[in-house]
């Protein structure tokens, strides 16, 4: 059974929300809350698996609320944040990455793609809808490059570094292993192994250090 934490200031979202999880035998919303502050105290105190945050509220905004959340934590036992908003501007998503969420969706998705986020992000996996990774990539695309890349590069192999670049453009493990021919469980192994050589805390990590250091460039953004 999946634990669920529902934030957002408007108690209708939030209704609507637990309807739709609550009709899955292996999801169980266990609180809601109406700010951000709330929802760092309750997160706290019942470690819900996956917490449904919303950006916008009173009090303390969703990024801080997850960033806190997040914070001090060890990776396995933080609850994942999955970020839904109305906007989908490219500060929103950076900002809710670095935080630390593990997806960020459009509150538009439908009820299937709500209920197959939450179980994604609870199996430990990053997802980011396809319209804001693709907003992503063009802002990242934009800046100017590092003039070196991080040195921790250096120690992956050449298909690490291909599976690095599908992470980033937002394909899941399944993708991946169609794409490379693959079996799943391989790709799971060089994901485990890129962010171990890189010391990253997640999979989500792995995306942001990979816009940053400029691996997914002009040109590579289309699957």
């Amino acid at each position: 059974m999946t634990s669920v934490l529902i934030v957002d200031d408007q108690e209708l979202v939030r209704t609507g929300f637990r309807v739709v999880l609550e009709s899955e035998s292996d999801l169980e919303v266990v609180g809601e809350a109406g700010d951000g502050a709330e929802a760092v105290e309750i997160a706290r105190t019942l470690r819900p698996d996956v917490v449904l945050m919303d950006v916008r509220m009173p009090v303390l905004d969703g990024i801080e609320a997850t960033r806190r959340i997040r914070d001090g934590l060890d990776a396995n036992s933080a609850p994942r944040v999955l970020v839904l908003t109305t906007f989908d501007l490219d500060e929103h998503v950076y900002a809710a990455l670095r935080a630390g969420a593990s997806g960020f969706l459009l509150k538009d998705v439908k009820a299937a793609q709500l209920v197959e986020a939450v179980r994604t992000v609870a199996a430990g996996d990053a997802l980011i809808a396809p319209a804001v990774t693709k907003r992503l990539m063009v802002e990242f695309a934009a800046r100017p490059a590092e003039p070196e890349p991080p040195p921790e590069l250096a120690e992956l192999t050449p298909r690490e570094l291909e599976v690095l670049e599908l992470v980033a453009r937002g394909l899941s493990n399944g993708e991946i292993a169609k794409r490379l021919v693959v079996g799943e469980a391989t790709v799971k192994t060089h994901v485990t192994r890129i962010l171990t050589k890189l010391g990253l805390r997640d999979r989500v990590q792995a995306v942001v250090l990979a816009y940053e250091s400029g691996i997914v460039r002009p040109g590579t953004v289309g699957r």
